[in-house]
């Protein structure tokens, strides 16, 4: 678990960049005129980017928060960026990459929940 303690700067830091992106993200797409792609990749990342900021905040009483940040943070990061490449490229990031990264982001809000049945951490 210390391991991951050591991954906690990376989580404030997805989580300022996620919602700057999810900012511009949401202009380029409506000075784009096209919002498919765009339009959805903002929304991930700007709903996801105030969860990271939580989830770092709660890890002093929150069992799973930093794993749970982690996954998410991934998962937005690839389900985002597989839009934008669609977008911008033409093509995928990575073969299934929206649906990967929408599983971990699942993936986290399910670690998330399973916090509720671990014991708080004192402190």
């Amino acid at each position: 678990m210390a391991r991951l303690n050591n991954l906690r700067p990376l989580i404030l830091l997805a989580s300022g960049l996620m919602g700057a992106s999810g900012v511009a993200l949401a202009a380029a797409a409506s000075h784009g005129g096209d919002t498919l792609f765009l339009g959805s990749a903002s929304t991930m990342c700007l709903s996801h980017a105030p969860v990271l900021l939580g989830l770092y905040l709660a890890n002093s009483r929150f069992r799973t928060a930093t794993l749970a940040a982690l996954v998410l943070g991934l998962g937005t990061i690839v389900f985002a960026g597989d839009l934008v490449s669609r977008h911008f490229l033409g093509d995928r990031l990575f073969p299934f990459a929206a649906p990967f990264g929408g599983t971990m982001m699942m993936l986290g809000w399910l670690i998330t929940a399973f916090g509720a049945f671990l014991q708080v951490r004192e402190g």
